[in-house]
């Protein structure tokens, strides 16, 4: 019984991490800031942890929305999947598009130090204040999320929240060795690729259970 609980738990983990991965990662503010304060040696912890929670907290009050909203309306769940493939797919592509470019992520380390306060609420206005992340964490996320059976979503959740836990972690306290990688434009190039080629694997993968649930 412990194994077969495991073998159903085991691929929607996967997802949550992959999904949540592949939506994360990339040049943006908020990664920016992070990689900042890492290489500044300033306010890490607090930094690391509010991104960290933050994501959680989005991902699970989207997941157990949709999974309410899905309940109460069985019709919806088909769509939510069909609308969330199409999603990855697009997304897919636009990863694909921008490893044809270069482009690289740089923290500028120069400038006066932050008090805990003043780096709590830039990071809360990257964060909070970004439109993207309420698309990515609460509709796509929890869309995703709820088309799985409730005792299974807990680990589509976990997934989620410890590839955020550790890709921030990781861009935080390992600034110092990250951030000339960050900055050379053939890794993200590569990188892009890796995150379309996911996003068009779980498109297929929602794809086939919204066309099974037909």
């Amino acid at each position: 019984m412990l194994s077969t609980s495991f073998a159903q738990a085991l691929p929607v983990f996967t997802q949550g991490l992959l999904l949540c991965f592949s939506l994360i990662v990339a040049i943006g503010a908020q990664n920016a800031f992070v990689l900042r304060q890492g290489l500044r040696r300033e306010h890490v912890l607090p930094v690391v942890a509010f991104c960290a929670l933050a994501d959680a907290t989005l991902i699970t009050a989207g997941v157990l929305g949709m999974a309410q909203a899905v309940s109460r309306h069985p019709a919806l769940a088909q769509g939510m999947a069909l609308a969330g493939a199409a999603f990855l797919a697009w997304y897919g592509w636009q990863a694909l598009q921008r490893a044809r470019h270069t482009s690289q992520l740089q923290a500028a380390d120069g400038g006066p130090g932050l008090s805990r306060g003043a780096a709590m609420a830039q990071v809360a206005a990257f964060t909070l204040l970004n439109p993207h992340v309420y698309l990515d964490t609460v509709m796509l996320m929890g869309s995703i999320g709820a088309q799985h059976p409730a005792g299974l979503q807990a680990w589509f959740i976990a997934g989620s929240s410890i590839a955020s836990l550790v890709w921030f972690t990781g861009l935080g306290f390992g600034a110092r060795w990250l951030a000339p990688l960050f900055a050379r434009p053939r890794a993200w190039q590569v990188l892009d690729a890796l995150i379309g080629l996911t996003m068009w694997t779980l498109s297929l993968m929602l794809l086939r259970l919204a066309l099974r649930g037909a």
